[in-house]
């Protein structure tokens, strides 16, 4: 019962939602990718993916309520593509920022 009305909230509100999703996944994954590249701590890329990821399942649970009552067109894969890439993409970003951080050079003491 719960989870229909949500289904229901999530479809009459689509466009509502994805003028926020779309913006919040795109600008916090490149912020993810940004702190990997700028070498900032571990615990930062952490946080900012896991933010990101929040963005990216919401948007993955909303175009699954558009394939739940069977509609296929290219916004909703369009939209599951985007929100997939930026899984992947913040998963990436947290692999190479712990590649980098074992990297790094210990000071001399």
């Amino acid at each position: 019962m719960f989870v229909n009305t949500l289904a229901e909230l999530s479809r009459t509100h689509c466009i509502a939602l994805c003028a926020v999703l779309v913006p919040a996944n795109l600008i916090a994954t490149s912020l993810t990718m940004l702190l990997t590249v700028l070498r900032r701590p571990i615990s930062q890329v952490w946080q900012s993916a896991g933010i990101a990821s929040i963005f990216a399942v919401l948007m993955l649970l909303h175009v699954w309520t558009w394939f739940m009552v069977g509609v296929v067109m290219p916004p909703t894969y369009i939209l599951l593509c985007l929100a997939s890439t930026c899984l992947l993409t913040n998963l990436g970003s947290i692999i190479v920022a712990r590649r980098l951080a074992v990297k790094q050079p210990v000071a001399a003491q």
